[in-house]
């Protein structure tokens, strides 16, 4: 793949953040990292031209790149600051752990599927965006290398795993899409001491999460 980002693909990136910003999205440097990550590098050749529309599109495996929006306010709500370790539940294509590399965390990143966890690793350090990427169970999420400061869910899963409190700082947040497997809530947790605070911020839909934590 030629990794080209000319004035139109700019343009249409623009376009996607007013978009974004008449939605709700205010936090500054979560738009200019949606603007400067070029979406259609995450998508094959067939489906270029939807790269910089607001919906999700199938990536293979069953799985999708999430709408932008989604993206946005996912980022928006985890509120990662420069150099925090950052956990993400499910790299998918990239694009999300592009987002979030953009914002200068230290990245882990894990996926299950072994396909698209071997083509997000790759594209990713093509690409040149420093996330650390692993196969295996997010759901149990990456024990070895916490605890984390933020951690993200990119799959919906029927309560938020043990595991993955266990793994986050006090102080820390988790957001996560939370429910049923066509519809959620996306909760965000703030750690404090063995106690967490819980809030509610809209319904979502995502493909669920798998593994020891998730659906079966």
């Amino acid at each position: 793949m030629v990794f080209r980002d000319d004035y139109k693909h700019k343009g249409l990136r623009k376009g996607l953040i007013n978009t974004l910003r008449s939605k709700g999205i205010t936090n500054e440097r979560v738009l200019y990292a949606m603007e400067s990550v070029p979406r259609h590098y995450f998508f094959d050749d067939a489906l270029l031209h939807h790269a910089y529309i607001d919906k999700a599109f199938p990536i293979g495996n069953g799985q999708t790149i999430s709408q932008p929006y989604t993206v946005a306010r996912q980022t928006e709500l985890l509120d990662p600051e420069e150099g925090m370790k950052v956990l993400e539940i499910g790299t998918g294509s990239g694009y999300q752990a592009a987002i979030l590399s953009v914002l200068n965390v230290r990245l882990f990143t894990i996926e299950v599927v072994k396909p698209l966890y071997q083509k997000a690793k790759d594209h990713l350090k093509r690409l040149g965006y420093p996330a650390r990427c692993y196969l295996g169970d997010g759901s149990i999420g990456l024990p070895k290398y916490g605890p984390y400061d933020r951690i993200l869910m990119t799959a919906a899963a029927p309560k938020i795993p043990d595991s993955l409190i266990e793994q986050l700082k006090d102080g820390g947040i988790l957001v996560a899409p939370v429910g049923k497997k066509k519809s959620q809530t996306m909760v965000r947790i703030i750690r404090k001491g063995d106690e967490k605070v819980t809030e509610e911020h809209g319904f979502f839909a995502f493909v669920p999460l798998t593994g020891k934590e998730g659906w079966d």
